[in-house]
Formats: C-alpha cells, structure tokens, sequence
C-alpha cells in the first residue's frame, strides 16, 4: 500500500480512519510506511495518524529531542488531537515518553516498542559512514532479525540520506542527545497503561531494556515476539498488531 500523505507547508502527514486516535512516530531511520501494517488494520476501527518527524529538516540548533518533542506539541495542538494512544518505535518511543511526561492529559495508552530512553547499543553514528553502500546495507539487517526482510528501496533511501551532509549532522547531533537522555528517574511516575512490545532478539534495545521499562513504569505489560528483532510491527505485524489489539480490549492487566 503507497501512503497517501498529507502535506500543507508545515508538516507532513498521514490520517486515516475516525475514531479515537492512534498516533505513531517512527525512529530516526525510520518513515511513515514503518507503521503500514498498523495503519491497515487499525484504521477501519481508528483514527491512524502518522507524523514525519522533520529530523532531517529541523534548524542544526533545534536537531535534539527537545526540537523534536516541541514540533510533536505543536503539530497535536493543531490538529486539535486528544485521548491519544501514543505508539513509539526507537527514538519514536523515546519522544512519546517525553511527550506523555509533559503533557499527561493528553495521552490515554502508551505502547512503546524497541524505544530508546534507558539503553541502547550505539549504532547510531554508524549508519553515517558516508559513501560506504556495503557498510549501511550491513548494518541495517542487524536491526532486523531476518535481514532478508529489507527490501533494496528501503536501503537505497537509508544511503541517501547518510550521504547528505546536511541531513547527517542533523542525524548526529538528535542520535547525541538520545544518549544522554536518560529517563529512568522520570517514568516511574507514568500513572497511564503502557505496553511494551519487544523483539526477543532485538540487538539495538536488547530485552534486558524491555525488562528494566517494565520494573520503572507502573501500570506497564511487557510482550516479547520471538525471531524478532528492533522493529516488530515490520518484521511480525500479524503477532504485533494482536497483541495491541489485546491491550486495547483488556487494558495492562
């Protein structure tokens, strides 16, 4: 399915579907259509809206999290969005959880899935060795744990945009500033329903971060999908979007 985006200037973006909403944001190699298999089966049932986080665009100064949480703020100002089911991938997961910390009336669920925010393997900065096709085709099947299951587009857009200079300093300096965000002190006082979805094999956030999420965050339910690596509604949709079709119904307990 090719996503229809929505472009007006500011931001663009994917909606589809009404309802309560689903907003899902990717990480930072990630895009939109990460989050196709969701937007397919939640969407009859759902409002799915996928922002595209600007981290190739914000201005050098702004290329943190914090540049990245206020463009999510203004963008769910905006369009007015509320009760949110907030889902997060890597750095998608990371900036839900800043977001949800400072705007706690907002979000109804959290669902983070290989979120950054305690640990991760620095592999960051090494997707930016520019020029070097062999090298970022290595080192994006080891985010998956069957390599096989990334297509040639989907490397050749990762190339490009490592080999943009600008677009990789902006990739640094926001992959930086995830380091040193460390939240552990801060999420143990989430009071909403979190599910944390992790891939059993996940080499980036290995399952000992799903563990220790799941010890800090209160009302959190930990689910783990075997051969699977950090990007589970990619690599296992069917089983990631039943087990989030659980959590909605039942709740974390």
């Amino acid at each position: 399915m090719v996503l229809k985006t929505k472009d007006n200037k500011k931001w663009q973006y994917v909606e589809q579907g009404t309802g309560e909403v689903f907003l899902l944001l990717h990480g930072l190699f990630g895009f939109s259509s990460n989050w196709n298999s969701v937007l397919n089966h939640f969407s009859p049932h759902y409002k799915v809206v996928i922002p595209k986080l600007p981290i190739h665009t914000l201005p050098i100064k702004e290329a943190n999290l914090d540049g990245l949480v206020k463009f999510l703020e203004v963008f769910i100002e905006t369009k007015q969005l509320k009760n949110l089911t907030l889902i997060g991938n890597s750095l998608g997961g990371h900036l839900a959880l800043i977001y949800m910390l400072r705007n706690p009336n907002k979000v109804k669920k959290l669902v983070l899935t290989g979120s950054s925010g305690l640990f991760e393997n620095a592999t960051g900065d090494a997707y930016l060795r520019r020029g070097d096709y062999a090298h970022v085709k290595k080192l994006i099947g080891y985010t998956f744990f069957n390599p096989n299951i990334v297509n040639k587009t989907f490397i050749d857009e990762i190339f490009k945009i490592t080999n943009n200079i600008f677009k990789a300093i902006r990739m640094v300096k926001i992959a930086k500033s995830v380091r040193k965000n460390n939240m552990a002190k801060k999420i143990t006082s989430i009071n909403a329903s979190v599910l944390l979805i992790w891939g059993l094999n996940d080499t980036i956030t290995p399952p000992k971060v799903a563990h220790e999420f799941n010890r800090l965050i209160p009302r959190s339910k930990l689910q783990f999908i075997d051969e699977c690596c950090h990007a589970p509604m990619i690599e296992q949709p069917e089983k990631f979007n039943h087990i989030l079709e659980k959590f909605l119904q039942n709740g974390p307990n």
